[in-house]
């Protein structure tokens, strides 16, 4: 568990930047200690713990990019087509043949060079006469050969300590050789609802009720970050309770998450309770959706209180609990940068703080891409985040967008 002290933290009243609240906490968690080795089969999504150095050069060999016929350029004539023999054949797995002067050996894509070839024309630009194979002119020197090394140096870095591995990260480590590397144990992450209104999903409804959606949306992302998940399920509108569960979870979790109950209502413990048993670090955030964000310690263990509307839910978890989780795994991250996107549509906006509208892109008749606003713009309308593609982020200082304006968007698709 990450240990923080209750005075890691201080609390203002007035509302906190989205990033001044970020690097506070970046500033203040070291990654959970733990470290294991992990096989390849496993290890998507995974955190290195230690630089890897490549073992060997990648590719081992000079070998060939394509089927065809090595010769030693040297030997070419200048200006003209050249007539080789045939006089080998190599296969990818088989040892090289050295290539005698003035002659061709028939090679295939993988397959080691020939001692004394260094060049590779491609099946389709020759032809067989006989046992001869006529090669035209003006091919460069060194075509179609692949470089023992080209693609790594053994004993140079080729992955750095901090990075969420993904499968192309993977394909590299087994080129290289690598049965597993070590990376950062799973995070430990106790996630549950609050409020007398939720109900669980399958369960009816009564009247006044909502089914528990924030919870599974919640457990849903921290699965695609590689979080081991304690379901708490869904905790009563009642201060003592809430603070009993909070500080059990914070004993034997990494972080504790929950939705709902930070707000000002009377019906709303969550930021209370969190003062109560450990530490309130801050409630509110200049933005929206999502205000009201409670940030605490428990017993050392960081906990995270998110709004109760489901959109609200998605922004301050991409925004928020996602950097977390990413300085206690010991994660080199980096926010994603929003792409630029043209406005479809008018919008005024307070200033002081940061907004990030649903939209849906479309392209634009010269093929630009176009953001439209979703007609529902509450935080509680679940389909307004299936029916759009992602965020147009308004910066504190932008009041007024209008149709045809520069704007920056946020893909779903990179918000994990």
């Amino acid at each position: 568990m990450a240990q923080l002290g209750k005075d890691s933290f201080a609390a203002g009243d007035g509302p906190m930047a989205v990033e001044e609240g970020v690097a506070l906490l970046a500033a203040r968690i070291a990654p959970v200690a733990g470290i294991e080795t992990v096989g390849l089969a496993d290890l998507d999504g995974r955190v290195l713990a230690a630089p890897i150095l490549a073992p060997i050069d990648l590719p081992p060999f000079d070998n060939s990019a394509v089927d065809g016929y090595a010769v030693r350029h040297g030997d070419l004539a200048v200006g003209k087509e050249s007539r080789f023999p045939v006089v080998a054949r190599i296969a990818a797995g088989m040892a090289g043949t050295p290539l005698p002067d003035r002659s061709a050996i028939r090679i295939f894509t993988g397959a080691p060079m020939p001692p004394g070839a260094d060049t590779v024309y491609m099946q389709e630009d020759t032809r067989l006469e006989g046992g001869e194979v006529i090669l035209p002119a003006g091919l460069a020197p060194g075509a179609n050969r692949r470089l023992a090394g080209e693609d790594a140096v053994a004993g140079h870095p080729v992955l750095a300590a901090g990075r969420r591995l993904v499968p192309q990260d993977v394909a590299l480590l087994a080129a290289l050789g690598l049965a597993g590397v070590p990376v950062r144990r799973r995070l430990k992450v106790a996630v549950f609802s609050t409020g007398d209104e939720v109900v669980p999903p399958g369960q009816p409804l009564r009247p006044g009720a909502l089914h528990d959606s924030n919870r599974f949306a919640l457990m849903a992302m921290l699965r695609r970050l590689g979080c081991d998940i304690v379901d708490l399920g869904i905790l009563a509108d009642e201060r003592a309770g809430v603070g009993r569960a909070v500080a059990a979870a914070a004993a034997s979790c990494d972080l504790v998450v929950t939705s709902g109950g930070v707000s000002m209502g009377e019906e709303d413990h969550v930021r209370a309770a969190l003062s109560e048993v450990g530490s309130l670090v801050f409630w509110k955030l200049a933005i929206k959706p999502g205000r009201p964000v409670a940030m605490g310690i428990v017993a050392g263990t960081p906990v995270v209180g998110l709004p109760g509307n489901p959109v609200a839910v998605f922004v301050t978890f991409a925004h928020v609990v996602r950097p977390l989780l990413a300085a206690l795994a010991g994660e080199a991250y980096a926010p994603p940068a929003p792409v630029p996107v043209v406005a479809g549509f008018s919008f005024r906006k307070k200033t002081g703080r940061r907004e990030y509208l649903r939209v849906r892109l479309l392209p634009d008749g010269s093929g630009r891409p176009v953001a439209h606003l979703h007609p529902r713009e509450g935080a509680a309308a679940i389909t307004s985040l299936t029916e759009t593609d992602g965020f147009v982020v308004l910066p504190e200082d932008r009041t007024v967008v209008e149709p045809g304006e520069a704007l920056g968007f946020l893909s779903y698709a990179v918000l994990r």
